[in-house]
């Protein structure tokens, strides 16, 4: 078995690979696997997408409009990442995720915003996620009021947990899914609210955002950490 020292070197350098492109800094902790990626999009061209992330769409409908917005309520100014595209297709969830790192056992966050649509009001972090089709989703609704727990398998978006919640639209918020082996628990404005098992994905995947049809949504702090299993 590789030891943890071992993987050091190399978490670094991907590390030092990743500032300048994306924003992110991945961190091991001294004397563990652990590491912390995060994208603040701050170093990304105002206008354009985002480098280092990719972009995908559940379902039908246009592909997404992603691009690097300045924002002057940004929680870490000056820029945020914004989806645009206002198609109201009620089946289509566009995404932004990041190339890498890959995880696990991860706590992965945001802060959103909502701020417009006619169909859907939606934020939502995804992780373990292997293509468009396959992933973990948490969601919070500011046309519904509510933060939910998906698993998306083989394109099929399937709901296992709805929260009623005030989700306001025009305001930033945090959302956060902590998850160790098959166990999910997820925080909307640092409340847990939903606490869930699923074995569906194992395999270490990536981490992004999502949003749901014509929601227009701002993005600010992605975050990812390991979590010891």
């Amino acid at each position: 078995m590789r030891s943890t020292d071992a993987r050091l070197p190399i978490l670094v350098a991907f590390s030092l690979a990743l500032i300048g492109t994306t924003a992110a800094v991945l961190n091991p902790s001294p004397g563990t696997a652990q590491a912390t990626a995060s994208w603040t999009f701050d170093s990304s061209s105002v206008g354009q997408p985002p480098t280092g992330f990719t972009f995908g769409r559940t379902g039908s409908g246009r592909p997404g409009r992603w691009v690097v917005r300045a924002a002057a309520d940004a929680p870490s100014g000056p820029n945020v990442l914004a989806q645009e595209d206002s198609d109201r297709t009620d089946y289509r969830f566009p995404l932004a995720v990041a190339d890498g790192p890959m995880f696990g056992d991860v706590s992965v966050a945001v802060r959103c915003k909502p701020v417009s649509g006619r169909v859907d009001r939606a934020c939502g972090i995804v992780w373990r996620y292997q293509d468009e089709n396959n992933y973990y989703l948490t969601r919070a609704n500011a046309l519904e009021d509510n933060v939910c727990w998906y698993y998306v398998q083989n394109g099929r978006r399937i709901e296992v947990k709805r929260v009623h919640v005030p989700v306001a639209s025009g305001v930033w918020h945090s959302l956060r899914a902590d998850m160790r082996g098959d166990h999910v628990e997820v925080y909307f404005n640092g409340k847990k609210l939903i606490d869930v098992q699923d074995s569906r994905f194992t395999a270490p995947g990536k981490v992004g955002v999502w949003t749901k049809a014509d929601s227009h949504t701002l993005f600010d702090n992605l975050t990812a950490t390991t979590l010891a299993p």
